[in-house]
């Protein structure tokens, strides 16, 4: 059994933690469907694409992560680019040229790639 300040010690830095993960807050996010469905349609070079572009740009305060399914297999590779204060923008089909076009367009001057969105992509 785990003494009373242990438990305290794991609660602090658990706390610590979360107060990082607060101070990203004013970070956009790029979160790539990294699931089975999305390497097999060619996710991993897509993100690689994010993140060689972000940082030839030297854009500071955005992270590039993975996640797993999205849920839309269907429109594999599959971006979300979270941005504070901001709607969710969801690009579908994705390929390392549209990640390239996203980071200048949509990172860099503020305007989604309407094309590429999941909208553009169902009608």
């Amino acid at each position: 059994m785990k003494t009373i300040e242990e438990l305290m010690a794991i609660k602090n830095k658990t706390l610590e933690k979360m107060t990082v993960r607060e101070d990203q807050s004013g970070f956009t996010r790029v979160v790539v469907g990294m699931a089975t469905c999305g390497i097999a349609a060619g996710a991993r070079p897509v993100m690689n694409a994010f993140v060689d572009e972000i940082e030839k740009r030297h854009l500071q305060n955005v992270t590039v992560s993975q996640t797993g399914c999205i849920g839309m297999c269907q429109f594999e590779p599959i971006v979300e680019v979270f941005e504070p204060g901001k709607e969710k923008v969801t690009y579908v089909l994705m390929n390392e040229e549209k990640a390239r076009k996203v980071v200048v367009d949509h990172l860099v001057n503020g305007v989604p790639v309407k094309e590429y969105t999941v909208g553009a992509a169902t009608k």
